[in-house]
């Protein structure tokens, strides 16, 4: 049986939060708004939404063919930001990869703009780690029906989606597979599920399901 892991991205493999907030603030000033920075705060308290929420929670003030041209500005240039500073990884992560990749086939699902996972993988020289990726900005799905997609793209009979927040879960269960939390990233999970601590514990955790 071919079993998949799936990961989500931000608060499950890396924060890049900082990182994102000064690209986005950057952006801004470069288009000449007299707005408040972003903060760390305001793109944490963000992650793991579709961009349209975002745009509606971050730029709410402004018409929405403005708030979604921002957005898209914003979104291009965090990017190319990205590919040249990164972020910041969860310890262990490759060392981790390495070993999970000898028995699973991984895969990443995002509710990302298009070029998000691309600049992770590219910064890191990760792409060799993963078989696939997907995600909103690609198109406009849920993440429950990219999880969904992507395994019957790939044919994965069995596969463990692992990620943060809520969504993550909810997403998960309307795809039809099995859930992992990664509690060291940014939320809590109301139903009993299996628990990550620390991504480096993910292939011990694995083994004892």
């Amino acid at each position: 049986m071919k079993t998949g892991l799936i990961f989500d991205m931000d608060g499950t493999l890396w924060d890049s939060s900082e990182n994102v907030a000064a690209s986005w603030t950057e952006k801004i000033r470069e288009l000449g708004y007299d707005r408040p920075d972003v903060t760390q705060r305001d793109i944490m308290g963000v992650m793991g939404l579709t961009m349209d929420k975002i745009a509606d929670m971050i730029f709410g003030d402004l018409s929405t063919e403005e708030r979604m041209k921002l957005l898209q500005s914003c979104c291009d240039h965090e990017n190319e930001y990205l590919i040249k500073h990164g972020g910041v990884l969860y310890p262990d992560l490759e060392k981790t990869l390495i070993r999970l990749k000898e028995n699973y086939s991984l895969y990443i699902v995002s509710n990302c703009q298009s070029g998000y996972i691309e600049a992770f993988l590219d910064f890191y020289g990760f792409a060799k780690y993963f078989d696939d990726i997907e995600c909103y900005g690609n198109n406009l799905k849920s993440k429950g029906d990219n999880i969904a997609l992507l395994a019957k793209r790939n044919g994965l009979e069995k596969a463990y989606y692992i990620g943060d927040i809520q969504g993550d879960y909810d997403a998960t269960m309307e795809a039809g597979f099995e859930f992992i939390h990664a509690a060291y990233g940014f939320g809590n999970i109301k139903q009993t599920v299996p628990e990550l601590l620390k991504f480096s514990d993910l292939p011990e955790l694995l083994s004892a399901l």
